[in-house]
């Protein structure tokens, strides 16, 4: 994270203290200034150099925001979420049954006028903005390992992830477990950091557009999700983010060319719905679904057959799966059986623990490809990356970093699989980490 980046996260979070004394909890925090933040720099979007047409209807803008003190402030500001929430695309998902948390006028003009008016936020690096928001929500995870730590996929192991997968300008990018939508962002900046310079006007469009796609159970986790695309130059209509939705219910009928996600770990699968109040009720529940290999209370293993559902024909995907899930017996069989026969099964990284917010939590990347049907089983060969033995992380004092996944993306060799060699040697190189098992 850069020094700006520091500088703003601990500034905005001393703020958090002084709204704790108000009685706010951090995640309600993180979203009062995602809403702050998001007005103020769609505002900064519409002058030079962006000049982008305002999504934000004028009486509503930031600007008017400025312009009132005491009760009359907090009597504009939640009148203008809930006209905000009422508005078309991914403007009114984002503000959809927002709420004015913070009851004290004095606060919310500290915040406005001392916190986020002075920043020019838009004129930061991407990076900048995301680095504030995962500063913020790194935070509030470590606060109540509860909130925010559950949806959290460290972004140096996303970023790796993506480095190995390689999505470029015509592919269809699917989240079904979104979270804050770190796979989709990561898989947007990689296309154009590698393609942005010979894009044509369609695939630009279709970048904007139609690139991403995903489901997040969650409605105030799908909110900061849609806010994070948009501030990164996604818009779409209808909003690319269904939100309040369990993927898991049924097939979507699209297909993608490329699946990145990190499901949430659990092994009962409970079917949610999202009741009046906009709270979350679970029943638990095994999904009988036409497209599964076979139906089970385990939520890993149905999201495993759901994303094989979500790939088109040779469509690649990365998911984050618990250590155990590809050794059970029973349901895991079946569905390891099938995955094997209907798609080249070819990479695993295993993961170290202490990269998550959740303790001890030991888990794996797999990759696979999904192959047209035939007779003999697609999967020939699997390569494993070993970074759990021996290493150790923790999000404190020594946190996963992108250069600790440099060795593994050199070995995947994304655009030359056949060409992998391994490292590990039981005679020359017994230390070393990637090795193939047929």
């Amino acid at each position: 994270m850069s020094n700006d980046s520091q500088q703003i996260v601990s500034k905005a979070w001393n703020f958090a203290h002084v709204l704790r004394d108000d009685g706010l909890s951090y995640m309600a925090y993180t979203e009062q200034i995602t809403f702050l933040l998001f007005l103020k720099m769609a505002d900064e979007m519409t002058k030079p150099p962006y000049n982008r047409p305002p999504i934000v209807p004028a009486k509503h803008g930031w600007q008017t925001l400025l312009k009132y003190e005491g009760d009359e402030l907090e009597v504009h500001y939640r009148h203008t979420l809930e006209e905000l929430g009422k508005q078309p695309g991914m403007l009114g998902e984002i503000f959809k049954k927002a709420r004015p948390d913070i009851q004290n006028p004095a606060t919310l003009r500290r915040l406005i006028v001392d916190l986020i008016e002075p920043v020019k936020w838009s004129s930061m690096e991407a990076d900048v903005k995301g680095d504030i928001y995962e500063g913020l929500l790194a935070k509030s995870a470590e606060e109540s390992p509860k909130g925010a730590g559950q949806y959290f996929t460290p972004r140096q192991l996303i970023k790796a992830i993506v480095d190995c997968v390689q999505p470029g300008p015509d592919d269809t990018v699917c989240d079904p477990a979104a979270g804050t939508g770190g796979f989709l962002l990561a898989a947007h900046d990689s296309v154009v950091k590698q393609h942005g310079k010979t894009l044509d006007k369609d695939q630009k469009k279709h970048l904007r557009t139609k690139f991403v796609k995903g489901w997040e159970l969650v409605p105030n986790t799908a909110r900061l999700c849609i806010m994070n695309l948009y501030l990164h130059g996604i818009d779409a209509d209808p909003c690319p983010i269904k939100s309040g939705v369990d993927s898991l219910a049924g097939d979507p009928g699209e297909r993608f060319s490329v699946v990145l996600t990190n499901p949430p770990f659990g092994k009962k699968s409970s079917i949610a719905i999202v009741n009046e109040e906009g709270d979350l009720e679970k029943e638990e529940h095994a999904y009988e679904r036409q497209d599964f290999w076979t139906s089970t209370k385990n939520k890993q293993l149905n999201f495993l057959q759901h994303v094989k559902t979500l790939l088109k024909v040779n469509g690649r995907c990365a998911i984050v799966v618990p250590d155990n899930v590809l050794f059970e017996g029973g349901a895991g069989e079946t569905v390891r059986r099938n995955l094997l026969q209907q798609c080249d099964v070819h990479t695993l990284l295993r993961l170290p623990t202490g990269i998550f917010y959740a303790q001890g939590v030991k888990a794996n990347v797999l990759f696979f490809d999904a192959k047209p049907a035939q007779e003999k089983p697609w999967t020939k060969t699997l390569w494993v990356y070993d970074l759990q033995t021996n290493r150790h992380f923790t999000q404190k004092t020594n946190p996963l970093k992108r250069e600790d996944l440099d060795e593994f993306v050199e070995c995947y060799r994304p655009s030359k699989r056949h060409l992998r060699k391994p490292t590990w040697n039981a005679e020359q190189n017994p230390d070393g980490h990637w090795r193939a098992y047929d």
